[in-house]
């Protein structure tokens, strides 16, 4: 494989000095881009896009042909997971992804097992090696995986929640059978992020976007020892190469200490934290990828480039910050926004490095 031409997004995950701060956005190949939303209408429905790797390296590869990021990601689907387990993924019209056998009875929890990656979910490794042939040594490619309590939720609920119910009272009543389901993913997620990263991706992220709902107390049995195995598991070294991972919490600010203590080599920001704190009180044991409110992007030019200016400055000139929005971008974001915000990020920093 060819080396990276502009490798600043990984230096900037091992903390490690940048000529400017690197950009990519959750969700960057996504349905705010006309040309995706004619490569889904060729693919017949997201499921289809997702598992043919042709699509997916095409998809992928869009938003890198619109702007200057600084990584790749992955186009896929957290609940991939899920579905090689046999729950029968789905997606209806304007409603999201639904589970056909969501787990309810305690034999189907007992009888959980982690996929083969190489099996059910050998179309994932299909996409990454052709995603990295394509990108052809521009910038690095990110693979990605749901985090355990999120999937469980998923699996539990049988389609996203507003109140989380069912999964809560399983964790409440039946803690048992909850860590066994966690237990179980967090296997599944290890053996699938390895195998990204043996097909090509050379950084991994753990979307854990459903933590932000539990309790203190819950976040700490539920879902922070789990992340933990998790990046206990990865392998951290592909080629001579260091793999480096992010884990995000949504709404997980509050712990934010206790995630940076994980083992892991950078924590995601929602905006909800203001990130010049969040670096004080991470020191430099980890990077931090974040963290503008999606919805800026809505505001005029001059707005979108005040605030991510005020991200930047909030974190000031140290090593180890991504800049990223503190969600996936919404598919009703004009694509000119995210020209001004990539353009915006790349030159203040660079004015941030010279000044010293």
């Amino acid at each position: 494989m060819s080396r990276l031409k502009n490798d600043t997004f990984l230096r900037a995950l091992l903390r490690q000095p940048t000529e400017h701060t690197p950009v990519w956005l959750m969700r960057q190949a996504g349905r705010y881009l006309p040309e995706y939303c004619e490569t889904r209408k060729r693919a017949g429905n997201f499921l289809n896009l997702c598992k043919s790797p042709s699509m997916a390296c095409e998809v992928t590869l869009q938003p890198l042909a619109r702007y200057n990021f600084d990584a790749a990601i992955l186009f896929s689907d957290i609940l991939t997971i899920p579905d090689a387990m046999g729950l029968g993924l789905y997606f209806a019209d304007g409603e999201g992804p639904r589970f056909e056998r969501p787990l309810k009875d305690e034999w189907e929890i007992r009888n959980l097992s982690a996929p083969d990656p190489h099996a059910e979910l050998q179309y994932v490794m299909d996409a990454v090696s052709e995603i990295r042939r394509a990108l052809d040594g521009s910038v690095p490619l990110i693979g990605f995986s749901g985090s355990p309590w999120t999937l469980a939720c998923y699996m539990v609920e049988g389609a996203s929640s507003s109140d989380y119910r069912k999964v809560k009272s399983l964790a409440y009543s039946r803690p048992d059978l909850m860590h066994h389901i966690l237990e179980v993913t967090a296997q599944a997620v290890i053996k699938y992020l390895n195998a990204q990263i043996e097909a090509g991706a050379q950084a991994v992220m753990v979307f854990d976007s459903w933590g932000g709902v539990l309790s203190e107390a819950a976040y700490r049995e539920f879902s922070l020892p789990y992340l933990e195995k998790v990046v206990a598991g990865l392998i951290r070294e592909r080629d001579g190469q260091r793999v480096p991972n992010v884990v995000f919490t949504k709404g997980g600010g509050l712990w934010l200490e206790s995630i940076a203590a994980i083992g892991c080599d950078a924590v995601g920001l929602d905006w909800t934290m203001d990130i010049g704190r969040a670096r004080q009180l991470v020191g430099d044991k980890v990077a931090l990828q974040g963290n503008l409110d999606p919805n800026v992007l809505f505001a005029p030019p001059e707005v979108v480039a005040h605030e991510a200016r005020r991200v930047l400055d909030a974190y000031g000139n140290h090593p180890g910050h991504v800049f990223n929005l503190g969600h996936g971008i919404s598919q009703f974001t004009p694509p000119e926004s995210v020209t001004v915000l990539v353009d915006t990020v790349h030159e203040h920093s660079r004015k941030l490095r010279a000044q010293g």
